[in-house]
């Protein structure tokens, strides 16, 4: 993912540190520094299916909302096993255009 964001972002830094939220911090995978875009990458597998993985961007959502240098997130989704039963669906549920920080979700290939 990082030489495919490499062929198209000038700027891509990969584990970007986040701040503290719900009593942990963690790292996005990618920011794309110009565009002050966040790339969050999930690979769904057996454990780690519709419930968990909107739980997991559902926080990611909130946490990556507070830095600095961040104003909206893409989440890719990689689920080649089909653990995702609608993946329109939880893109829909998840997704935000309005406000102060969009969300866009991609899941594939149950895109």
């Amino acid at each position: 993912m990082h030489a495919l964001l490499c062929l198209l972002f000038d700027d891509v830094r990969p584990e970007e540190w986040t701040p503290s939220y719900a009593g942990g911090s963690s790292r996005v995978d990618f920011l794309l520094k110009d565009e002050k875009t966040f790339v969050e990458i999930k690979k769904t597998r057996k454990g780690l299916g519709d419930r968990e993985i909107g739980d997991q961007l559902a926080i990611d959502v909130e946490r990556y909302r507070v830095h600095p240098s961040c104003s909206r997130l893409f989440c890719f989704v990689y689920d080649p096993e089909g653990w995702i039963a609608n993946p329109k669906g939880l893109e829909h549920d998840l997704e935000r255009a309005e406000g102060d920080f969009p969300v866009s979700v991609m899941i594939a290939p149950g895109s």
